[in-house]
């Protein structure tokens, strides 16, 4: 259940359907549907080391750190308010949509592991996965403390495991078939979406860019503007880190009907039932990066 993509390559191996992998699919896609990537932002290992790395962390480490977003805060308002503006300059982007035509290297890289499957007879990428190789990595273990087996596998499989975690920082946007798998779907989740209040929002209320929930989203998600974040707002995964990274407490996590549309105009409306006035967003050129 807990890797689908999995039990798509074992059956892309086999080449007859597997009823216990075709059982896992359908148990992961109506997991996706009804939560979304939230299996992304709490149960995958990748997420979970990331968790354990910032509980551990210095105090200075974190200091450091913190003085490092907030510049990085302040230059991604500035860009955010450049880029709404060259684009309400040149075209009407809620129309034409193409803005929402992004597609990344997640969607290619879950091709290329089917492709390579069918073309090998064995699901090359697990051996790669940073899933696949905690799940090798635990296997190991056990056989080592149950059974004696020692081997460069002990090895190779945990120092795979820990140069992805370090180095590839990006895993989850860009390479991570899993993460493309559940996209696909997550789109379709409308349980526990997160939702900004705009009459506490800084941008709304106040007129002043903030981006500090673009900034802390680790997925890259942006989700005061949808449309210039890497990913889609579908592909958010219940972290919980903008609502943490939110000074006026403005996001929740809460269910939504209908199709997802941009924060500015729409959410206060959905979460009164369309019967109070949404608050008007403040015009681009009133709009002013949050200071220090």
């Amino acid at each position: 259940v807990l890797r689908p993509v999995g039990a798509l390559l074992s059956m892309v191996a086999a080449k007859p359907l597997v009823p216990r992998a075709v059982l896992s699919i359908v148990v992961a896609i109506a997991l996706v549907l009804l939560l979304g990537r939230l299996f992304c932002g709490w149960i995958c290992p990748v997420t979970l080391w990331r968790r354990v790395k910032e509980f551990f962390k210095p105090v200075k480490t974190r200091e450091q750190e913190a003085g490092a977003l907030a510049q990085a805060n302040q230059a991604l308002a500035a860009e955010e308010i450049a880029a709404l503006k060259e684009a309400s300059a040149t075209h009407d982007c809620a129309a034409c949509g193409a803005c929402h035509a992004k597609r990344n290297a997640r969607h290619a890289v879950l091709g290329g592991a089917l492709l390579t499957t069918a073309v090998f007879g064995f699901p090359v990428f697990c051996l790669v996965c940073p899933v696949g190789l905690t799940f090798a990595a635990v296997a190991l273990l056990v056989s080592l403390f149950g059974a004696g087996d020692l081997n460069w596998s002990l090895l190779f499989v945990p120092a795979m495991l820990v140069i992805e975690l370090v180095f590839l920082r990006k895993w989850c946007g860009r390479f991570c078939p899993i993460s493309a798998f559940m996209s696909l779907f997550s789109r379709f989740s409308r349980t526990g979406m997160p939702v900004i209040d705009n009459e506490r929002c800084l941008e709304t209320a106040k007129g002043t860019a903030c981006s500090r929930c673009a900034t802390a989203c680790t997925f890259d998600v942006n989700l005061r503007h949808p449309d210039l974040g890497e990913l889609p707002l579908h592909d958010c995964a219940r972290c919980g880190d903008c609502i943490d990274a939110c000074p006026t407490s403005a996001i929740s996590f809460r269910a939504v009907s209908g199709k997802p549309v941009p924060f500015v105009d729409a959410f206060a409306s959905v979460r009164s039932g369309g019967k109070a006035k949404t608050p008007t967003a403040p015009a681009l050129d009133d709009l002013e990066p949050e200071e220090a």
